[in-house]
């Protein structure tokens, strides 16, 4: 009972690991695009067209 209940929990946590995982690399590619997305305007600005 106590391997079923150990392999349960080892289970549940790695499926949490990897959700985490694929959460964290798509916050990181939003927060390019918007960094990269504030780069532009201020080059745009920088050139006088904002």
């Amino acid at each position: 009972m106590k391997r079923i209940i150990a392999l349960a929990l080892l289970s549940l946590f790695s499926v949490g690991t990897l959700t985490a995982c694929n959460t964290m690399s798509g916050a990181g590619q939003d927060i390019q695009k918007a960094g990269e997305k504030i780069e532009d305007k201020a080059e745009d600005c920088k050139d006088g067209k904002c």
